[in-house]
């Protein structure tokens, strides 16, 4: 994909909210704990973990509590290094295999070291920890974005579903222009654009942009640079590219929000393209950027305009792509009776 000349306009209509972003501050992971020591003695014993409690008298040698407060591991050699694979190093999941010799690692490594152990070498065979295992199911843990603010506490095997529909996960870099492996949340990658991108950055809930391309019937798939607007207190990228509807050369504008679904629809947005009398006009719900641009893209979710009819909106010859396109973006504000969302045009 190319990128092309974009001539801005933005104006600000006093709707900008200027809230800074709050920080992110790292906390302490606390320990993993059991459901209950009885589940886990002879499990734990077996693997050489020591089963503690938290309050006096809540745990006695069997493995029995009688205090009232949740159990916790101390292990010998740290619970997380016993549940990693030291292959891949991430958490080990049933089938946890282990050689002769009591070496661990996970089922995805096991074909990946050609059944040799990787610790001493001995072949691995068709053995399961199933001590192993049995600790694991006993755990609670925190969900591994907790020091990006979730308080969620899983049990083990329930952790993973979690963790890859997390609402603290970080984000991907909505930039479309090239394949970017950038993660993080909504300020670092605000910040990530405009210093590493160089993307045009406005503030204001309303737009005029015109986009140019000199020889559009040449050329079937472009994007143009992203655009990003800053208004109610949060960031909207704004993406224009041409590519190929079946047969049919068109070009594509939508909106996506720097955030998840459910504040997407908080808000909604208006484009508008139109010459000679002609317009065409878009409204809908920005989507997030949890769903990449392509996907957006490919659900045709957003302003959709054939190349003939972009080149008569442009004027002149019809030679050359100077399409104008106009936007407003709104909130939704809940009517308590009712329930439905009415539009918020004067936050």
């Amino acid at each position: 994909m190319e990128l092309d000349s974009i001539e801005c306009v933005s104006y600000s209509d006093g709707m900008e909210d200027d809230d800074d972003a709050a920080a992110v501050t790292s906390a302490q992971l606390p320990r993993p704990f059991l459901k209950s020591a009885a589940s886990a003695g002879s499990a734990a014993a077996a693997v050489n973990v020591v089963v503690v409690s938290d309050r006096a008298g809540a745990a006695g040698p069997g493995g029995a509590g009688t205090g009232p407060g949740p159990l916790v591991i101390s292990p010998a050699t740290g619970v997380h290094e016993l549940l990693e694979c030291p292959v891949c190093t991430n958490s080990m999941y049933p089938p946890i295999h282990q050689c002769q010799n009591g070496h661990t690692l996970c089922s995805t490594c096991k074909t990946r070291v050609h059944n040799r152990c990787p610790t001493c070498r001995q072949e691995l065979g068709d053995i399961r920890c199933l001590a192993l295992e049995k600790v694991a199911e006993s755990l609670e843990l925190p969900c591994k974005y907790y020091s990006l603010g979730c308080p969620e506490v899983f049990p083990y095997y329930s952790k993973l579903k979690h963790e890859s529909q997390c609402n603290f996960r970080p984000y991907n870099c909505p930039y479309a222009g090239s394949e970017c492996s950038v993660v993080g949340d909504i300020p670092f990658l605000v910040a990530h654009l405009r210093d590493d991108h160089k993307v045009d950055m406005h503030s204001g809930c309303t737009f005029n942009h015109r986009y140019v391309k000199s020889n559009p019937r040449e050329v079937e798939n472009a994007t143009w640079m992203l655009t990003v607007f800053h208004c109610f207190g949060q960031y909207f990228c704004l993406h224009f590219e041409a590519f190929q509807l079946g047969m049919a050369p068109v070009y594509m504008a939508f909106l996506r929000f720097m955030g998840d679904e459910n504040d997407a629809r908080n808000y909604s947005y208006s484009l508008e393209v139109g010459a000679n009398g002609r317009k065409m006009i878009w409204e809908g719900t920005p989507r997030s950027i949890r769903d990449s641009h392509r996907k957006v893209r490919d659900s045709h979710d957003g302003l959709i305009i054939q190349r003939n009819m972009a080149l008569f909106f442009s004027g002149g010859d019809r030679k050359e792509l100077k399409l104008r396109v106009t936007g407003r973006i709104w909130k939704e504000q809940q009517n308590p009776d009712s329930g439905a969302c009415i539009p918020n045009l004067f936050s």
